[in-house]
């Protein structure tokens, strides 16, 4: 029999919940909006509102429409603002087209959105720490006027030039650890430097949740979008204390034979991970 040990801090966070919230809120407005106020058909996401595959799935049965951009959003449309953020362009654009915003951006986003608006208006050159890639970041990015590094890690800030004035600040998803490893790497090559923690308390609690799962399990499955930034900081820290990880999105990626030997399966899962999902993975593991 497969003992089931799960992670005290997994799924959504209350940002994603938020926003899901907001999603579902807005879509059963449109469906019974009469008018031309709310037409059928135009409650848009530019990207994935979250980075979960199956959950994004679900919302679109329900009507939610995803663009690749904000280009293909039909002008008047409802437009939401995902939990990562968009820049300020992006948004004002979409108002002068007359969408229709309702902005879920994360309060956590939002607040290092704002930082790096008023550190770059005073003066310091800005280093983000974070996946030049992830939407959360080019958000960010989106709010600073002046100049800005984006670092992934140590290597990369090593490389980076010396200067008078900067501010530090994180993607909400790091681990602290590495925003004090490349705050002492600053240090070096900065006359005045400020260091932003912009680091969400729900993405610290989920790491500490997952380490807490050393020595008490034979293995580990972990349960997010393979484009899960979070999720895949959780991988990070679970094979860094020395555990076995399977990731997987749904329970159509289990790998039973994995299973095998193991009789003590901890279950861990990214912010973005619905309920639904973990509790799938968790009845599926208990019927065998």
């Amino acid at each position: 029999m497969k003992e089931i040990i799960m992670a005290d801090r997994a799924g959504f966070c209350f940002g994603v919940k938020r926003a899901v919230d907001e999603i579902i809120n807005a879509l059963e407005s449109r469906a019974s909006a009469q008018g031309a106020l709310l037409p059928k058909g135009a409650v848009w996401s530019i990207g994935m509102p979250i980075h979960n595959p199956q959950e994004v799935a679900r919302l679109k049965t329900m009507g939610l429409k995803v663009a690749q951009d904000a280009d293909e959003v039909p002008d008047g449309a409802m437009v939401l603002i995902r939990a990562h953020g968009e820049s300020r362009a992006v948004i004002e654009g979409l108002r002068g087209r007359g969408g229709v915003i309702v902005d879920m951006t994360c309060p956590h986003v939002r607040r290092a959105q704002e930082r790096a608006s008023e550190l770059s208006s005073q003066g310091y050159d800005v280093v983000l720490l974070g996946d030049a890639r992830h939407p959360e970041i080019r958000s960010i990015m989106g709010y600073v006027d002046g100049p800005i590094d984006v670092v992934a890690n140590v290597a990369e800030a090593e490389k980076l030039p010396k200067r008078s004035r900067a501010a530090l600040i994180s993607q909400t998803t790091q681990q602290e650890e590495l925003l004090a490893d490349i705050a002492s790497v600053l240090v070096s090559k900065t006359g005045e430097l400020c260091v932003c923690n912009t680091i969400c308390k729900a993405t610290v609690e989920r790491q500490d949740a997952v380490r807490r799962l050393a020595g008490k399990v034979d293995g580990v499955v972990l349960i997010g979008g393979k484009e899960s930034a979070n999720t895949a900081k959780l991988r990070d820290i679970a094979e860094a204390n020395g555990m076995d990880v399977l990731w997987i999105e749904s329970v159509d990626g289990m790998d039973w034979g994995w299973l095998q030997g193991k009789i003590r399966i901890g279950i861990a899962a990214g912010a973005s991970t619905p309920q639904w999902l973990i509790t799938e993975v968790c009845n599926k593991i208990a019927r065998m």
